[in-house]
């Protein structure tokens, strides 16, 4: 028996079944599950987020779920100091341990380890925010396309802040955001273990479309509207939740904010699934080839 240190992290598109698997997992190695995925940190968004349910949670000890309030000032770097230091108390019970999220930016910052960024000046940043004041979102958007486009696809790309923090970097030292990043990769005290889920394309979004469905009767509309006087917080600016603002604010109606839910679930799926596939360490499996999955975690363990 190996006295390394192991850990499995599940990556893949929304709705693809992760949060289903990791049980089966955690239950399989008696440990617990760590989430990476940014979006379910926050206690005040349950159901635009697709959180494991009460049930799920009472079954495993997960961590990083409901741990912040959208109030809280939060980012990556953060995120992997606090990531790194829970993670050495989990190995110090546990042999192997349970990554999971749908964030590769937050999924890489555990694994690898951030890149030291440069320190650009404050007038670069002050001239972004007008200009997107005067120009709006789509402004962002189409720069970041133009001057970084690998960074463009795995960026949220309706967070203005995530946009512009890549532009202020291009902009002050003339080299792309994704230029910075992971060029350094830290040594971990653990191994990583990468399993990608996917499934056929239609059915992917066939499943994206009836877990919205399934979170509006839950309530996601009167969720979206008791946050929508804080819509302006950057955990807000997120597939989800800007359709609702928007059809609040009388852009559309109830039904084109529906389309548009999911719509863009499914094209988030799309760059969640360009970003994963670009890394070559990740073996790929259906769901629930379970036997198949555990075989080749054992395999690496060995």
């Amino acid at each position: 028996m190996s006295h390394r240190s192991y850990l499995i992290l599940v990556v893949g598109p929304t709705a693809v079944g992760k949060t289903n698997l990791c049980l089966n997992l955690a239950k399989n190695y008696k440990t617990e599950i760590v989430s990476c995925d940014s979006r379910q940190f926050y206690r005040e968004m349950s159901l635009g987020t697709a959180k494991p349910t009460a049930e799920e949670l009472k079954q495993v000890p997960h961590h990083f779920v409901d741990s912040l309030s959208i109030e809280d000032e939060y980012d990556v770097r953060k995120f992997e100091q606090d990531a790194i230091a829970l993670l050495e108390n989990l190995f110090a019970k546990h042999q192997v341990v349970i990554m999971t999220g749908g964030s590769g930016l937050f999924a890489d910052a555990v694994v690898n380890g951030l890149d030291e960024m440069p320190a650009i000046s404050p007038e670069v940043r002050q001239q972004l925010i007008k200009e997107y004041e005067e120009k709006g979102i789509t402004f962002l958007q189409e720069e970041v396309a133009a001057h970084d486009p690998e960074y463009f696809l795995q960026v949220d790309q309706k967070n203005p802040q995530r946009l512009m923090r890549a532009l202020e970097i291009w902009r002050g030292t003339g080299r792309k955001f994704s230029s910075f990043r992971n060029k350094s990769r830290k040594e971990r005290s653990f191994k990583v273990i990468k399993i990608g889920l996917e499934r056929d394309r239609e059915e992917l979004y066939t499943r994206i479309d009836q877990r919205m469905d399934q979170m509006i009767a839950a309530g996601l509309f009167d969720e979206a509207e008791a946050l929508y006087g804080k819509r302006h917080l950057n955990a807000l600016q997120t597939v989800g939740y800007s359709e609702i603002f928007g059809f609040m604010e009388g852009s559309y109606d109830k039904e084109e904010a529906i389309r548009l839910l999911k719509r863009n679930s499914r094209r988030y799926a799309k760059r969640q699934m360009t970003w994963f596939k670009k890394d070559e360490s990740v073996r790929w499996f259906s769901p629930d080839m379970i036997d198949q999955i555990i075989a080749y975690i054992e395999s690496q363990i060995g």
